[in-house]
C-alpha cells in the first residue's frame, strides 16, 4: 500500500461548554469506572472488551431472565466470539417493559413514538400505549403460528406499524428482516428467499413527492417467486384483497398482554443486508444482546441521548440506522420521531419545519442530503425555531468541508456541533464518532466510539499517522455481526478478517491527524491509485463539491492499459448551469491547482444524477460500469434505477 499525506489542513471550530461535558452521560459512565481522564479511559475500553461491555450492560439497565455467567468467550478466536454466555433475555422487555414502572417519567403520558406523515397528519404513542400495540401484534403473529426461529420480513415506509410489527417479532422470539420500502420484486424475492421467511409485514403503497406509490404489483410478485412466503400481513389492505390479513383492525381484535419469549442472549433477532455498494448484499446477523445493546451505547456516549431527547435521522427500515433508531431510542427511554415522506416535500423545509413542530433535539442526516438542501438556501431555515435542536448527527458518507459548514453556521448558528459518526450493518452502529468532551475539527471524528479499538493501518498492519490507510478494529465488540446467513463462515473470513490475522478490517480508507482527529475518505474498494499516490474519492470530491457549479459529484478510478488507473469525475451541476467544454476544462484546472497536476482526472462527465442506495450511498461501481460498457451486476438496492439509463446516455454523448 502506497500512503499519501491527507492534504486537508482543518481547524478547530467548536468548543464543548463546561456545562455539556460534567452533564454528559459519558462523563457520568467514565467516573462510575474510577477514570477522571478521557484518554486514559478511551485506551482501557479498546483494551478490555469483556469488563467494558459488562459495565455498558448495566448502565443501560438491559433485563436479564436468567443471568449469564461470562460475559466474553474468545474460545473460537476474535472472529467467532460468544456473548453473554448462559445468560437468558429479550431486548423488547428493556425497550418497553422496564417502561412501565419507572421513576424516570409516566409511561402513560410520556411519548416514546410521534410519526408525521407527508400529507401532514400525526400520531403518537406513549411509552404506555406502545406496549400495548406491540403486544397486540405479538399476539397477532403468534396466531399464525410464527414464533421462536422463524424469519419475517418487514416491507413498509416509516408509519406507527413499522414500529410495532418491528418490536412484536423480536418480542416472540421470530427473526426480523426488514427491507427497502422502494425494494422492487427482485430485490424483495431474493431477500425474502434467502432469508427463508415465513412471513411478511407490509403495505399497500406509501407517498412520495405527493404521489400514492402502490406496492401490490411488487406483492404479488415476490408471492408468485416465494413458495415458502406462507403469511402477509399488510397495513392498508384494498378492501377484499385475497390472502392478507388487514393489519389494523385484524390486529386490534388480539388482547394486549403478550409475555415475551425468553431466550439465549446471543440469538438472532435481526437479520440485515448490507448495501450492496462493493457487491453482492450479504446478510448479517445480529442477537438480542449484541446490536441493541451497541445501538444504545453509541446514542448514549456519542450523541448523549437522555429521557427528555426526540430523536428524528432521516432514515428507511431498510438501513441499519432504522433499527439503530428505534432500539437505541427505546432503550434510552426517548421519543422516537419518525416521518413518511420526501424531505423536500411540498417544500425544500420539510425537514426543517419537522424539527420545530415536534421539538427535536437531535436530527440525523447524510451528507449528501445536507449537499441536496443547501442549495436551497438559508431562507429555507430561518423561519424555522430550531432552538430545541442540540446537534446534528450524520453519517452515510464522507463529509465535504464546505458542506458540513453550511449545516454548522446556518442550522447550528455556529454553537452546536455535527457529530459525525461511521461504521455499518456489520458493526450494529459506529467504529469511530464524536465525544461532547473533545473540541471538533469540520468533517472530522474526534475520537473512536468508546469500547471500539480502531485503528489506522498501512498495507503490513501498522499503525500509522498522517497517511491514509485501512481502517481496522483490534478487539472484537458485543454488537459484532455473528456471521453472514447461511453462510459455511468463509465469506464472513474473507470480508472482514483478510489480509491481517485478528484484525477486523471495515474496507475504508481513513487518516488520522496527529491531533488525534480521525476523517474517513469512502471505501477502500474505491481506492485510487493515481501517479503512484494511492488516493480515496473523497479527496477530489471534496474539491468538486466546494465550487458553486457543482452540486454533488462522485469520482471513480478507471482501467488504463499504459497508466495503470486513470480518474474520471462524474459531477451533478446546480440548477441553471450548462454543463460545456468550458466548464470542463475548469473544474479540471480547480483539480489540478489543488491537488496537483498529476493528479488532473482524465475526464469530467456531467449527469443528471449518481446511482445511490435508499441510504443514500453512491455506489460507484455502478459507475464504472456505465463508463466501461460492461455488466452492471446487482442494483437491487438503488434508489432509482432509471437514473442508470441517464447517466449511460450522458456518456455516450460525451466527447
Amino acid at each position: 500500500m502506497e500512503t499519501k499525506t491527507f492534504p486537508f489542513n482543518l481547524e478547530v471550530v467548536w468548543h464543548p461548554t463546561e456545562s455539556q461535558i460534567r452533564n454528559s452521560n459519558l462523563v457520568r459512565f467514565m467516573h462510575g469506572q474510577g477514570f477522571r481522564d478521557y484518554g486514559e479511559f478511551e485506551k482501557w475500553a479498546a483494551r478490555n472488551p469483556a469488563p467494558f461491555w459488562e459495565a455498558v450492560l448495566e448502565d443501560l439497565g438491559i433485563r436479564f431472565d436468567r443471568p449469564w455467567t461470562r460475559i466474553m468467550d474468545l474460545a473460537d478466536g476474535l472472529a467467532r466470539p460468544r456473548w453473554c454466555v448462559d445468560g437468558k433475555m429479550n431486548v423488547v422487555a428493556s425497550c418497553l417493559d422496564k417502561w412501565q414502572a419507572t421513576d424516570h417519567f409516566d409511561p402513560g403520558t410520556k411519548p416514546a413514538l410521534i410519526w408525521e406523515g407527508e400529507d401532514g397528519a400525526v400520531r403518537q404513542y406513549s411509552y404506555a400505549a406502545l406496549h400495548t400495540q406491540v403486544g397486540q401484534w405479538a399476539n397477532a403473529l403468534q396466531s399464525l403460528g410464527l414464533g421462536e426461529g422463524d424469519v419475517i420480513g418487514i416491507c413498509l415506509p416509516m408509519i406507527p406499524e413499522t414500529v410495532m410489527a418491528f418490536l412484536a417479532i423480536m418480542r416472540i422470539g421470530a427473526v426480523a428482516l426488514p427491507l427497502f420500502s422502494g425494494f422492487g420484486a427482485t430485490a424483495m424475492g431474493a431477500r425474502l428467499q434467502a432469508g427463508e421467511a415465513r412471513g411478511l409485514v407490509t403495505a399497500s403503497g406509501f407517498s412520495r413527492n405527493g404521489k400514492h406509490i402502490s406496492l401490490l404489483a411488487v406483492l404479488e410478485e415476490v408471492r408468485a417467486q416465494t413458495p415458502a412466503l406462507e403469511h402477509v400481513v399488510m397495513v392498508d389492505a384494498p378492501p377484499g384483497y385475497p390472502d392478507v390479513h388487514d393489519a389494523r383492525p385484524w390486529v386490534s381484535a388480539f388482547p394486549a398482554r403478550a409475555p415475551h419469549a425468553s431466550l439465549p442472549a446471543d440469538d438472532p433477532c435481526l437479520l440485515i443486508y448490507t448495501s450492496g455498494t462493493t457487491g453482492a448484499p450479504k446478510g448479517a446477523v445480529h442477537t438480542h444482546c449484541g446490536f441493541p445493546v451497541k445501538a444504545a451505547q453509541d446514542m448514549s456516549h456519542c450523541f448523549d441521548v437522555k429521557p427528555a431527547d426526540v430523536v428524528f435521522w432521516h432514515t428507511d427500515m431498510g438501513w441499519m440506522m432504522g433499527p439503530w433508531l428505534i432500539l437505541g431510542t427505546l432503550l434510552l427511554g426517548a421519543t422516537i420521531l419518525i416521518y413518511e415522506g420526501a424531505p423536500t416535500y411540498p417544500r425544500a423545509d420539510r425537514l426543517w419545519s419537522l424539527c420545530a413542530r415536534h421539538g427535536v433535539t437531535l436530527l440525523g442526516l447524510s451528507p449528501t442530503l445536507a449537499r441536496m438542501l443547501k442549495p436551497y438556501g438559508v431562507d429555507m431555515v430561518q423561519p424555522h425555531d430550531l432552538s430545541h435542536l442540540r446537534a446534528i448527527g450524520s453519517t452515510g458518507s464522507p463529509w465535504d468541508p464546505d458542506s458540513w459548514q453550511w449545516i454548522f453556521e446556518h442550522v447550528l448558528d455556529g454553537q452546536k456541533p455535527v457529530l459525525n459518526y461511521t461504521g455499518g450493518t456489520e458493526i450494529s452502529g459506529g467504529i469511530l464518532g464524536c465525544s461532547l468532551l473533545r473540541p471538533l475539527k469540520a468533517c472530522s471524528f474526534n475520537t473512536a466510539v468508546p469500547g471500539m479499538a480502531a485503528d489506522v493501518v498501512d498495507d503490513r498492519g501498522l499503525d500509522v499517522v498522517g497517511e491514509i490507510g485501512e481502517l481496522v478494529v483490534r478487539q472484537p465488540w458485543i454488537g459484532m455481526t455473528r456471521g453472514f446467513w447461511k453462510d459455511p463462515g468463509d465469506r464472513y473470513q474473507d470480508t472482514y478478517w483478510r489480509p491481517w490475522p485478528d484484525l477486523w478490517r471495515h474496507g475504508d480508507l481513513a487518516v488520522r491527524d496527529a491531533e488525534g482527529f480521525w476523517y474517513v475518505l469512502g471505501r477502500s474498494d474505491d481506492t485510487m491509485n493515481v501517479a503512484g499516490k494511492r488516493l480515496g474519492p473523497a479527496e477530489y470530491e471534496q474539491v468538486l463539491n466546494g465550487l458553486p457549479q457543482v452540486a454533488e459529484s462522485a469520482t471513480v478510478g478507471m482501467p488504463d492499459p499504459v497508466k495503470g488507473q486513470v480518474v474520471v469525475c462524474f459531477c451533478v451541476l446546480q440548477p441553471g448551469v450548462e454543463g460545456d467544454a468550458r466548464l470542463q476544462s475548469l473544474l479540471m484546472d480547480v483539480i489540478a491547482r489543488e491537488m496537483g497536476r498529476p493528479l488532473r482526472p482524465e475526464a469530467i462527465l456531467f449527469v443528471p444524477g449518481l446511482p445511490k442506495t435508499r441510504n443514500a450511498k453512491i455506489m460507484r461501481r455502478l459507475l464504472i460500469d456505465i463508463y466501461m460498457d460492461r455488466p452492471r451486476g446487482d442494483t437491487s438496492n438503488l434508489e432509482d434505477p432509471a437514473v442508470l439509463q441517464a447517466i449511460a446516455r450522458s456518456v455516450q454523448a460525451s466527447p
